[in-house]
């Protein structure tokens, strides 16, 4: 892994205090700064590139723009943002959650949290918000704000009665069930990465092409692919699942790690979607990730000049939490390939290295999705 240096990303005390800067769930770019998002909350923030960092925080509720199914303030669990063609798009994990047992838990709470199943709804939703500058917009002329969401329609249940994907709707996210953890556009194409289900090793990405929907204003629907409403595309990533997609040169970067909750490993790959269903044997290995002992989990890619990643994490370390509210991300060189190289379909991994300090020179990204 290359890190070349780490930024900071400064938060405002309501968002330290909902533990946003904690909890990022996934990051984009576009010219000014950056678009994040954590998994406590039904918000989107912008950060604007200044003075080495970033900071000016605006939030953004989606309730604003969107009939969220369970209101404004139940969390959504955003784990994917993308932007193209002056869109914002925001995915929902679309997963059950089991309760969390902890250590200090006698063993009869353990066992009841154990078997705690909880669905929450703001959780299976798509967005897709208009941009006026780095600003959402509920309308920009003939552009609206969508959302695809409901009984019947959110994605979860458009696969419900899929061969592969239909059994996992029923398991928790953490279990190996349904659990979307990615998204990026590539022209008219949405692609969804999922941390969960891995099925024996092979991963899954939804292939979907949402279109607004004539008969609800302010919804959108899945344009059909081959007569169905998805497309799904199985890669091996030596059972890793998908946990952030990034648009970069002719393809997908894919940011893989386990789909339980476990360390790592974390791992960079690189993706040619084809023109039709994939099931690709080997995708190309860009670089492992380092990972902490419970903390310090990528969840986030975006790339930057072409050249080097923005990583985000969630749970990090204490060292990455900065006085001022902050929290420190890396930024990561791209290794390339070297053509001469025996097995060149496998790039080779960088090693591990930080330079302190502050961005300097980084630049912001010009890559949409």
């Amino acid at each position: 892994m290359f890190v070349e240096r780490q930024v900071e990303l400064r938060f405002d005390a309501a968002s330290r205090e909902a533990a946003t800067h904690t909890n990022l769930s996934a990051v984009r770019t576009d010219d000014l700064g950056i678009w994040l998002a954590g998994d406590e909350t039904a918000t989107v923030e912008h950060l604007t590139f200044r003075e080495g960092r970033f900071c000016d925080q605006r939030t953004f509720y989606l309730a604003d723009y969107v009939d969220l199914p369970a209101g404004r303030e139940d969390e959504a669990d955003i784990e994917g943002l993308a932007r193209a063609d002056g869109w914002l798009w925001a995915i929902g994990s679309h997963s059950l959650k089991r309760r969390r047992a902890k250590a200090h838990h006698s063993p009869d709470r353990v066992r009841r949290r154990l078997a705690d199943v909880v669905r929450e709804e703001n959780r299976y939703i798509l967005v897709r918000l208009p941009l006026a500058g780095s600003a959402p917009v509920r309308e920009d002329g003939r552009r609206r704000a969508e959302i695809l969401s409901g009984a019947g329609h959110n994605l979860a249940d458009l696969v419900a009665k899929d061969p592969h994907l239909g059994p996992f709707t029923a398991i928790p996210s953490k279990d190996n069930g349904l659990d979307i953890e990615g998204i990026a556009v590539i022209g008219g194409r949405v692609f969804v990465g999922l941390r969960g289900p891995v099925l024996r090793g092979w991963a899954v990405l939804l292939e979907i092409r949402p279109e607004s929907d004539p008969r609800r204003p302010g919804r959108l629907r899945p344009a059909l692919i081959d007569g169905r409403p998805y497309r799904t595309h199985f890669l091996n990533l030596g059972g890793l699942g998908v946990r952030d997609l990034c648009p970069y040169e002719d393809g997908l970067l894919i940011l893989a790690g386990p789909t339980m909750s476990l360390d790592g490993p974390i791992r960079v790959l690189r993706w040619r979607p084809g023109d039709g269903p994939s099931a690709a044997h080997r995708v190309e290995t860009v670089m492992d990730l380092v990972h902490g002992d419970g903390h310090d989990h990528a969840e986030g890619i975006a790339a930057l000049d072409g050249e080097r990643l923005l990583v985000v994490y969630d749970n990090p370390a204490a060292a990455r939490l900065t006085p001022e509210g902050g929290v420190l991300a890396d930024i990561v060189r791209i290794p390339r390939p070297v053509p001469d190289a025996p097995g060149v379909q496998d790039s080779p991994r960088g090693r591990s290295g930080t330079t302190p300090g502050g961005a300097g020179g980084a630049g912001i990204a010009r890559h949409p999705g």
